[in-house]
């Protein structure tokens, strides 16, 4: 059996979507393959962005409402770089919030995030030993 993983990501605006995370972390935009989808090559992964509304229905039989203020969710994105600091002031730059950072010199600090959608995710300091 041939199984491969792609990781997809509701936004409000395909556009702002695709400029954060190919400006943010360095993915391309490979295809639109159909209106208010696209998707993006980087770091060994698809990333698959696609554009909803603020407002509408995550799936049919639910009374969820998409929103795209910071919101919790059990699965979220962990970048793993090399210098923290320096990610974390490009992601700010562009549109992400710092929310907390864990400072950790024997490891590897950490910095939880969300990008400007609401979506969680987090920046893992990489340390070499």
């Amino acid at each position: 059996m041939n199984i491969t993983a792609s990781v997809s990501i509701d936004v409000p605006s395909l556009a702002q979507g695709v400029a954060f995370y190919c400006e943010a972390f360095g993915f391309a935009k490979r295809a639109e393959p159909v209106p208010g989808v696209a998707v993006l090559h980087g770091l060994g992964l698809d990333l698959c962005l696609l554009e909803k509304p603020a407002g509408s229905a995550p799936s049919p039989g639910t009374s969820d409402r998409r929103r795209y203020e910071r919101h919790w969710t059990p699965v979220h994105l962990d970048f793993h770089v090399d210098d923290l600091r320096q990610a974390l002031e490009r992601v700010e730059a562009l549109g992400a919030k710092r929310e907390q950072v864990f400072e950790n010199p024997e490891h590897g600090s950490a910095a939880f995030c969300c990008d400007p959608f609401g979506n969680g995710f987090c920046l893992l300091e990489r340390r070499v030993k």
